[in-house]
């Protein structure tokens, strides 16, 4: 899958290198965690490493364009966020993005020694990203999504269909950059994902009839849908359906410009020359 996210991404960069004149290319390394069902409130709960690529067209001092493929793995338990211990339910799932969005720079930000180098900025974009939630029981990790613990995809379920495991999100957040040795830059951000699915920890609806589950689809997938000690009774609240998931990525980044530009803005603007009429240079 990680694959097939990054090609398009390569693709626009390749071709934005060939045009552009205020490029930058660089890494992400930082972490990711998950809010939703398992973890309604609580920021770096069960965060775990992230890394990818960056792409930046900077359109002046104060507005970029990002591009960006990043990688992680999300978690929640019950257990561990103490939230709901009786429910007895966790996940894991690795996470694959890829996302463009614009920056908005506090203050104008220059590449040239002796003017301002550094700034907060605030971004805002849209992503497409990927997940597959497992969860463990003995020494086995289980994909969820085909199980279909919440009922879906059997006749006494008409109305649960099984849920993508692709999905949009909106990325938003806050950071800070700095320019240096002319030619690099390196910042810090922190960004939250609104999505538009529930089932990232593939908890989001009510219990199904466990019984039903057992006789349809075996042992293993009723007591992957109902960990609590006493078997909760067809429709009771499995998670909150009106509500949807939430993922993070925070970190550090470090880019390279790709070469100088040419063009007359005053962030990137070579020193010009007049010339006399006997064509000397001044």
């Amino acid at each position: 899958m990680k694959k097939y996210f990054l090609l398009p991404f390569l693709v626009v960069i390749l071709g934005m290198y060939a045009k552009s004149q205020r490029s930058e290319l660089g890494v992400f390394v930082g972490t990711a965690y998950y809010i939703g069902d398992l973890n309604p409130n609580k920021h770096f709960t069960k965060t775990n490493s992230a890394g990818g690529l960056l792409y930046r067209y900077n359109f002046n001092t104060r507005w970029a364009f990002k591009m960006s493929a990043l990688f992680g793995q999300l978690e929640g338990s019950d257990k561990e966020t103490n939230y709901n211990n009786v429910r007895n339910l966790n996940f894991r799932s690795p996470i694959s993005e890829i996302s463009g969005q614009l920056e908005f720079n506090f203050f104008n930000l220059f590449p040239q020694e002796g003017k301002n180098n550094f700034s907060p900025y605030m971004f805002v974009g849209i992503s497409a990203f990927s997940f597959n939630p497992q969860t463990q029981e003995g020494e086995h990790w289980y994909d969820l999504q085909p199980l279909g613990t919440e009922g879906q995809g059997l006749d006494h379920y008409p109305n649960k269909d099984y849920y993508s495991l692709t999905n949009v999100s909106m990325p938003f957040g806050l950071g800070l950059k700095f320019n240096f040795l002319r030619n690099f830059s390196i910042g810090m951000e922190w960004g939250m994902r609104k999505t538009w699915t529930d089932y990232i920890d593939d908890v989001g609806g009510t219990y199904a009839d466990n019984l039903l589950l057992f006789t349809k689809r075996g042992p293993t997938v009723a007591s992957l849908a109902d960990r609590s000690e006493v078997t909760n009774l067809e429709g009771a609240g499995r998670g909150n359906s009106r509500t949807k998931d939430w993922y993070n990525f925070t970190g550090i980044w470090l880019s390279f410009k790709l070469f100088e530009s040419s063009e007359s803005c005053n962030a990137y603007k070579k020193p010009t020359y007049r010339s006399n009429k006997m064509g000397k240079k001044r």
